[in-house]
């Protein structure tokens, strides 16, 4: 069947067939772009275009091609890209997809044009390409303005000076306008200067205007990070205008969701750049205005978000730091003003002593046959913690004063027979308790005498009377399931929030072991361990219950609710991974220990069951979550691996997808080179890999045969051999261990 006979999703899955080709072997990029550029190209259905324009701008993202491949590239999907960008109804995902594809390939195409002076034609496609771009970078919608940013961002460092006083020795992907020379035919480096800090100034624009487009004010700040470290000169232009944006203002506005959410994160964006800045220069000279302003918007959003009954909204950035205050206009009150009217004579029921108002509807007014019970509950709660403290305080000692009045207006007669023996009616300067005379052995034995026939009924105390009647909560109703999955993990958000809330110890403590006390101190390491251990020991055993009787869906909410627990603790290590490893750890072994102990009781018990594998899951899924965010130096893996109280073949897998980032190569050897110094036990394990990655690797080969060479010499001559033979080497060579 021709191509043309095929249908589009056919095709499509033929095209997506090149995608994994290439993302296997990154040297058939070239080859595949040729072949797939006429049929993505500007009259093409809009299914291949949206598909090409993403593969391009995928292509010429990635570091697995060189930079001097790319520059080679760029020169034949120009005209191509030129072409789709310029259709005024071109496809919103194919606009994007090719503003970013110009993004990567305009600092390319400018050190092509600097060492290539001749090829005018090059640069005049790139120039309509910027020219396009720059017109509709304002009119777009928010998600094409993203893309413009950081097109422009990419244009703005091109055409501004490094700070790398050799360019053409140093980084090989810091293009800059110190690479042209000052007698280019093509290129006017005054010229491109001005041109770029006009870009950054109206860039800097939309944080100037305050925008209120989230989308757009993120995708800005986002950006201003690298043009701070790699162009010095526009730093202190850059931090005036945050410092003197107001990511708040939005609050001002009527509070819906929706503008919640956009405040929050703009807020969250100006604050994170301010703090990576200060953090990484402490030096600077606006490092103390940062910290003043850091201070200030946390101060705003926790007035605005965190307090629950006052929702006050930031005002404008206040020039001179006093911020404005609403005047009163009325006159102050002594104190909160309530009208407690005097009880009149005669008898009273309980709703008379509690009622402060005299609007007959309103006593009338029956809550309990109009207002649902849950919904009264709730408005009384709310009312009452708003009440001013002083008014409730003088509602109290108002009920108190009628209480006081019922009393003396409902005082009993002595009587004489149960009064205090020794008592004469003429001493004045006695005053007798008002108890009653028989004492508790006299009062049993009369019930005791009593026949048991007899009915009787505690008489009814008045309302003024000292004596009260016994009162006795309800049960409380049995919670089903969902009530009861619910109410665990509101317990467990709150726990998270407090743990949240505690700092990381300033000395770091010693690890007493599995046997430590679970919260032994009030600090966050006790809050992870009491964390962990909910989640592992609290419904231990209780994972393989299959029974359908009353108590199953108490189990299983209990069983939910650990994986809820687990869940929190996977998103609260990944939020800041390389701060937080050592919670991993603790709870990882937690999972362990746990997962040792229920396969030895499953082992022992008289029916056997099967135990699930917690550990070796959530190991997996936390190195899956934080792989990608790895750099070349980042130590992390090795310590996290290295603090495992268990390894095994899933887990070294993982480490070997890490060579399929050349710059990664390094970081995975070195971390399994030092598991098999550091960790014995561990030492085939960790040979077989970097084995497997000398063969499926050809790049890292060099760094692997160094390894190779003093541990698994035999396997390494075997596949040098194959190699020289054009043969696959069997075996795994001497010392090896099948896995």
């Amino acid at each position: 069947m021709t191509t043309a006979q095929l249908s589009v999703q056919d095709q499509i899955k033929q095209l997506e067939g090149a995608r994994k080709l290439v993302l296997g072997n990154a040297s058939y990029y070239t080859q595949v772009i040729q072949a797939t550029l006429p049929i993505i190209g500007p009259s093409a259905q809009v299914e291949f275009r949206r598909w090409g324009a993403e593969f391009l701008a995928e292509a010429f993202a990635t570091p697995a091609i060189a930079p001097g491949q790319k520059e080679t590239l760029s020169l034949v999907v120009l005209e191509t890209l030129r072409l789709l960008v310029e259709d005024p109804d071109q496809d919103i995902l194919v606009l994007r997809s090719v503003i970013q594809t110009a993004a990567s390939i305009y600092p390319l195409a400018l050190r092509w044009i600097i060492n290539n002076s001749y090829d005018t034609h090059t640069w005049e496609r790139m120039t309509a390409i910027k020219s396009r771009i720059l017109r509709i970078w304002d009119t777009a919608p928010s998600t094409v303005r993203i893309c413009c940013i950081k097109f422009v961002q990419r244009v703005v460092l091109a055409q501004t000076q490094s700070v790398n006083p050799e360019p053409r020795r140093g980084d090989v992907l810091d293009i800059s306008l110190a690479m042209i020379p000052p007698n280019h035919p093509v290129l006017d480096p005054p010229k491109l200067e001005a041109e770029a800090t006009a870009l950054l100034d109206r860039m800097l624009g939309i944080l100037q205007d305050n925008s209120s487009d989230a989308l757009v004010v993120d995708a800005t700040l986002n950006t201003l990070s690298i043009l701070i470290r790699n162009r010095p000169a526009t730093s202190n232009r850059i931090l005036n205008i945050v410092l003197n944006f107001n990511p708040l203002k939005l609050a001002n506005s009527p509070m819906t969701p929706k503008i919640k959410v956009l405040v929050k994160s703009m807020e969250k964006t100006t604050r994170m750049l301010l703090m990576h800045l200060s953090r990484r220069n402490p030096q600077h000279p606006l490092t103390g205005r940062i910290q003043q302003y850091i201070e200030r918007l946390m101060r705003s959003r926790a007035e605005i978000f965190d307090e629950g009954t006052r929702k006050r909204a930031m005002v404008e950035q206040q020039v001179n730091g006093v911020d404005a205050k609403r005047q009163r206009t009325g006159p102050v009150p002594s104190h909160p003003q309530i009208e407690i009217t005097p009880l009149k004579p005669g008898p009273h029921t309980l709703a008379d002593l509690f009622t402060f108002t005299s609007n007959d509807g309103l006593k009338s007014f029956n809550v309990s046959e109009n207002v649902p019970a849950p919904l009264a509950a709730r408005i009384s709660v709310t009312t009452i913690s708003r009440i001013d403290p002083q008014l409730l305080e003088r509602a109290i000692q108002g009920v108190r004063d009628r209480l006081a009045v019922l009393q003396e207006a409902h005082k009993e007669p002595i009587n004489p027979e149960t009064a205090p023996l020794d008592v004469e009616e003429d001493e004045d300067d006695y005053e007798p308790d008002y108890y009653a005379g028989e004492d508790t052995e006299q009062i049993l034995n009369k019930l005791d005498s009593s026949l048991p026939e007899e009915p009787r009924e505690l008489a009814k105390p008045a309302l003024g009377g000292l004596a009260l009647p016994t009162f006795r909560l309800p049960p409380p109703p049995t919670l089903n399931a969902d009530q009861a999955a619910k109410v665990g993990q509101g317990s467990i958000a709150r726990v998270f929030g407090t743990m949240r809330t505690l700092e990381d110890p300033a000395v770091k403590k010693s690890k007493a072991g599995m046997n430590r006390l679970a919260a032994s101190s009030y600090d966050r390491d006790s809050w992870i361990t009491v964390i962990s251990r909910l989640a592992t020991r609290a419904n231990a055993g209780l994972d393989d219950i299959t029974d359908e009787d009353d108590d199953s869906q108490v189990t299983f909410t209990g069983v939910r609710l650990s994986d809820v627990i687990r869940e929190q603790l996977f998103n609260y290590v990944l939020e800041d991974f390389r701060k937080r490893i050592e919670v991993a750890v603790s709870w990882l072994s937690e999972e362990w220990y746990n997962d040792k102990v229920q396969r030895q009781s499953a082992a022992a018990a008289p029916v056997p069951r099967s135990v699930p594998a917690h550990y070796e899951k959530w190991t997996l899924r936390l190195l899956d979550g934080f792989i990608p965010y790895l750099h070349s130096q980042d130590k992390v893996l090795t310590r996290f691996l290295s603090e495992l109280p268990e390894l095994n073949t899933s887990i070294f897998s993982r480490v070997k997808t890490l060579c399929r980032d050349p710059s990664l190569v390094n970081l995975a050897l070195t971390t399994l080179y030092y598991l098999v110094i550091m960790r014995p036990p561990v030492r085939d394990l960790s040979l077989d890999t970097i084995q497997d990655i000398w063969t499926d690797y050809e790049d890292a080969r060099p760094m692997a045969t160094k390894y190779l060479q003093r541990w698994r010499l035999g396997f390494l001559e075997g596949a040098q051999q194959a190699l020289a033979g054009n043969v696959t080497p069997n075996g795994a060579g001497v010392g090896s261990v099948a896995t």
